[in-house]
């Protein structure tokens, strides 16, 4: 199996809390208190890594919070290649509380990147030694919206496939710079992207597959919440019903499926039986609140359940 990259140019430590019933100007004790780091790059890089997989992290970090995910990144034994900054490494929060089962969810903009810190990180990015490049996550403020086409065009001419998961402009100009080999939008991301409403699965698969006819991705996945996925493909689109689980958390959701899928798909499995390990993927990190992603035995159990194609 061909080893990936990871590239998260707005990384998070990830701390998770439960507390009994949110208040507002009362201090509210919390427990289960747990950190783990975070982004979209490193969150698929750690569940990769959990299925059995080989990965290296590239990711911006600084400040006086860059050394904390630093740590943290090489307690889940993850490969790195840290780029810094000279801003703090952000931290976002995921509060779950208990009285109603709903989670809360405080994530910062993140630090400001100047020209010669992105420019540093494409410098690296360049000197890639990877099968496969993931380009996940939102970028930070002063980091250019076409940042990930440039990424593509700096790395395509050698061979090496392209995987893009982000949102907005970042999203728009890597798909429109083509040479994709899958994209992960949701639905709301597909949605800006065509610039209209999409209602159903078939609508979702139409849209999704004007982008592999145009040539820009081989395969678009778009999740789409409990409404379950679409892959659209060369040979038409697929759909699978999300399962029928209690969501605890929705923190990673798609970073696992884009981990699922992608492992699948680097031990030869076929493109249907990828999207499928992705959908359990997906739905393995909902199972439990906080920062976990997928775990492998979850992935297993509920692979059983997603639908055949």
């Amino acid at each position: 199996m061909k080893s990936i990259a990871t590239l998260t140019m707005n990384p998070t430590i990830d701390v998770s809390y439960d507390i009994a019933r949110m208040q507002h100007t009362h201090k509210m004790r919390t427990d289960n208190e747990w950190y783990a780091p975070g982004g979209g790059g490193i969150n698929v890089a750690r569940v990769f890594v959990r299925l059995g997989g080989h990965a290296r992290s590239y990711y911006l970090s600084g400040g006086s919070t860059g050394p904390a995910l630093d740590g943290l990144i090489d307690l889940h034994q993850l490969v790195r290649t840290r780029i810094p900054i000279s801003g703090h490494t952000r931290i976002a929060s995921a509060v779950l509380e208990r009285e109603s089962g709903k989670e809360y969810r405080f994530v910062p903009q993140g630090p400001t990147i100047s020209e010669r810190e992105w420019r540093e990180c494409l410098d690296r990015v360049a000197e890639a030694d990877c099968g496969t490049m993931v380009m996940s996550g939102s970028l930070p403020p002063g980091v250019p919206d076409d940042f990930y086409a440039r990424v593509t065009q700096i790395l395509q001419p050698r061979g090496i496939e392209l995987v893009l998961d982000s949102s907005g402009p970042a999203l728009i100009h890597g798909i429109d710079a083509g040479s994709l080999w899958l994209v992960k939008p949701s639905q709301g991301e597909l949605q800006n992207y065509v610039g209209r409403t999409l209602e159903t699965p078939e609508d979702i698969g139409k849209e999704a597959m004007r982008i592999v006819e145009a040539g820009k991705a081989r395969l678009v996945a778009v999740t789409m919440g409990h409404e379950g996925a679409v892959l659209a493909r060369k040979d038409g689109p697929l759909f699978l019903p999300a399962l029928k689980i209690e969501a605890a958390s929705a923190v990673g959701a798609g970073d696992s499926f884009v981990a699922g899928m992608l492992f699948a798909l680097h031990a030869g499995q076929s493109e249907a039986e990828a999207f499928r390990l992705g959908v359990a993927s997906g739905s393995a990190a909902v199972l439990r609140a906080g920062t976990g992603l997928a775990h492998p035995g979850d992935v297993e159990r509920l692979l059983e359940q997603v639908q055949p194609l």
